[in-house]
């Protein structure tokens, strides 16, 4: 099996060098992204692997069909860059529904704690000799309530973080987990009343309709003032422009965003010797209460190693029985995981 490998970067290729040649699968990585412009490199492949910022349309599902592509191996959990609805009955689509979720639920918990602790200030000040703690006062994590928005595995392993610092959590999930809610230190809860006793909100959802600019300047004026919000999920979850007006009046404390809603434009790559032209996204860097990575949480050795191995699984899987446990198809009138191994087609 041949795979065109898009949006390459020098991490992804020695686990999956790895893991394709004890499974006998040719890979041609390729630095560009997968766009309209650039789905010509497909050509003569049999599946396409691809990753958050490649854009799979219509136009782009159309094409590969043409040339006789027939599977497209997402090395991610999400697939809101994906036209699922038209690759139905077309191409095959793959996900790594979970490849480490300590990696980012920690990176998460990470960056609250560079926040609300100023580490990131600390680390600056004391590499030019400044010892002063003026302006670094923090608060302690005891005891304050974290509204957690998604219950599936990475908002899980985060809510037993928090719950290791004595926090008290309220989720929030369209599908809740039935063992979840303690009635005491874990509580679910509407999203109203999520949003008006959380001191801090995480982001641990999938973008979908329901969810696209779920913090919003309405969602935000609900909130506590001082609310701090996280975002390791995807960018648009959270309305860019909505939060730099919040954060302007002092009504957000502070931000802690892994993801941003334009970040395929700049996010992987180095632009420190360029004028950055996205004005929100430079001036959300520029407070000094909001820390910014770039799509970085799921990178750790132990969730490169996952994803390599379940996306060549996915293809095997796929090369042996014509589907895969984790394929997303459009079935039903909605987007779900594939329950029949692709025989839906």
């Amino acid at each position: 099996m041949k795979i065109a490998f898009f949006d390459t970067k020098p991490y992804d290729k020695p686990s999956f060098d790895a893991f394709s040649a004890e499974a006998g699968m040719e890979i041609k990585y390729f630095e560009t992204k997968l766009t309209p412009d650039t789905v010509s490199l497909a050509e003569g492949f049999d599946a396409v692997c691809v990753f958050v910022n490649d854009n799979v349309n219509a136009e782009v599902i159309d094409r590969l069909c043409e040339m006789g592509v027939r599977a497209v191996a997402l090395r991610c959990a999400g697939y809101n860059n994906v036209d699922v609805k038209h690759a139905f009955g077309k191409v095959h689509v793959f996900r790594v529904p979970a490849y480490s979720p300590y990696a980012v639920a920690e990176h998460a918990m990470a960056m609250l704690l560079t926040s609300i602790r100023r580490i990131h200030k600390a680390y600056i000040r004391t590499r030019d000799f400044n010892f002063s703690l003026s302006g670094m006062t923090g608060f302690d994590l005891f005891g304050k309530t974290v509204g957690v928005i998604g219950t599936g595995k990475i908002g899980r392993v985060f809510i037993d973080i928090c719950r290791g610092f004595g926090m008290k959590v309220l989720a929030y999930d369209k599908y809740p987990a039935q063992d979840l809610d303690n009635g005491d230190t874990v509580r679910y809860v509407s999203l109203d009343e999520l949003f008006e006793s959380s001191d801090i909100i995480s982001l641990h959802c999938p973008l979908t309709e329901d969810t696209y600019h779920l913090i919003d300047a309405e969602s935000l004026a609900k909130c506590k003032r001082g609310v701090v919000i996280i975002n390791t999920s995807r960018g648009a979850l959270v309305d860019a422009e909505a939060l730099l007006s919040g954060i302007k009046a002092r009504s957000v404390g502070a931000a802690c965003l892994d993801v941003y809603e334009e970040e395929s434009d700049f996010f992987f790559e180095d632009f420190s010797g360029h004028i950055l032209d996205d004005d929100i996204l430079a001036r959300l860097i520029s407070m000094p209460n909001v820390i910014v990575t770039s799509h970085q949480a799921f990178l750790t050795e132990e969730a490169l190693s996952n994803i390599a191995e379940t996306t060549v699984k996915n293809l095997l899987d796929f090369m042996r029985d014509g589907g895969s446990p984790n394929e997303v198809c459009y079935r039903c009138g909605k987007e779900a995981d594939c329950g029949t191994r692709g025989k839906c087609f």
